[in-house]
Parts: C-alpha cells; structure tokens; sequence
C-alpha cells in the first residue's frame, strides 16, 4: 500500500498546484460590448412576445367580462401627459415600447452584480459605513466591469449618492443620424444593465436603494437613494 501512495504523489502533485493557484482565463475586452448588443436585440425580441400574449390575455379577459376596458385613446393620453409633468420621465411612445425591455436587463444586471461583488469580496474585511461601499462601488466594481474608476462622487450625507462617470463606456459610441435627443433616448436602454448590476451589488452588501441613470452623452451619472432604515 505504502508503494502505491508513493507512486501516486508525484503525480497528484500538479493537479494540487492547480487547484491552489488556478490559471487565469481571460476574454477580449470587448466580448462584453458584443454581448450587450445583442442581449439588447434578443430581449428586445423576446419583450415584444410577451406582450403581444399578455395583450391577447387582457383582450380574451375585457371579451369575457372579467376586467373592464381600456380608457379611450384621449383620456389616456391625457393622464400620461399629466404624470410626465409630475415626473423626470420622457413621453415619448417608444420609451413606454421599451420599458419591457429595461426592466428585463435590470432584471439580469441584479444577479451579474451581486455575483461579481461576492468575488471581489471574498477574504475582504467588512466594510465601515455605508460611504465605504459607495466607494467600493466606485472603484473596484466599476474598474472591474468598466475598466476605469468614477470620475466624480458626490453625497448630501442623507443617504443620496450620485456617481458621474465622464465617458461611461456601454454608451460612448451610441449616435444617431436623427440628432442627439433619439441617441440619448437610444442610450437608455444600453444603461439599464449597468444600473442593475450597481443595484445587486449594493443589495449583496446589505443595501436596498434606488439606482437611477442620467445621460448626457457621453456622460452618465447614477443617482443612488438609500433609504434611512437600511
């Protein structure tokens, strides 16, 4: 028995090296440019499925009885005027087609966020306050994900946060022939990811806030809202 340890060990040996200081695998800096180009098209796709069933629900659902009409064309438009002066969101019909959409690429942005803080924080100590994770957002989420740090950060100290980043990469090279409004509208879309993934790292460190994205092309700034109690 003794002999067929003996025999074994020299040859387990690089499997062990392996395990304890794993090779790096490394990808094209721009595969994550790639991938959201077309992650934007097929949810895109996959968005105008689901409300096409969800309208022939709705509309089987008004046939039967159970649910009552839409309001007319004028009344609607009326009270979606009365809500944009309200709020900061833009009117404009395609912003409403592709609120889906955003919603679905927040939706992933949440789990690629939390996943990737929970590697960046392994063997790390805790953190102090709720600024230092702010800054960590600041520097090692973004470095890692958007190669470079925030350009700016600013805070009230009441749990308002915003983070300005002078070139953000994901829209940098969005234009449109039809000028700078429909580019901007455009780019809304391309900033929805990386506000989720903001938001599941702040949730994986035990912050619940609001993540809102502003542009300015090529600017982006993120205001983060962390309520009192969290």
């Amino acid at each position: 028995m003794s002999v067929s340890l003996a025999a074994a060990g020299p040859s387990t040996a690089p499997l062990l090296a392996a395990l304890a200081d794993p090779q790096l695998r490394l990808v094209d800096a721009a595969a994550m440019d790639y991938f959201l180009i077309e992650a934007v098209q097929t949810l895109r796709h996959s968005s105008a499925i689901a409300d096409a069933r969800a309208k022939k629900i709705e509309d089987e659902m008004i046939e039967a009885g159970l649910i009552p009409p839409p309001l007319p064309p004028q009344v609607k438009a009326k009270k979606d005027a009365q809500r944009d002066s309200i709020g900061a969101g833009s009117s404009a019909p395609s912003d409403d087609e592709d609120e889906g959409l955003r919603a679905r690429l927040e939706a992933i942005g949440l789990h690629v966020g939390a996943n990737i803080t929970e590697r960046l924080t392994h063997g790390r100590a805790g953190f102090a306050d709720t600024l230092d994770i702010i800054k960590f957002v600041c520097k090692d989420l973004w470095s890692t994900c958007w190669d470079k740090q925030v350009d700016n950060l600013r805070t009230n100290h009441r749990g308002v946060y915003v983070l300005q980043d002078n070139s953000f990469k994901p829209i940098t090279r969005i234009s449109s022939w039809e000028g700078r409004a429909d580019a901007t509208r455009r780019a809304r879309v391309y900033v929805a990811l990386p506000a989720g993934i903001i938001r599941g790292s702040l949730i994986r460190l035990g912050l619940n806030g609001t993540v809102t994205p502003e542009i300015n092309l090529p600017q982006c700034t993120f205001q983060i809202k962390i309520p009192k109690s969290t």
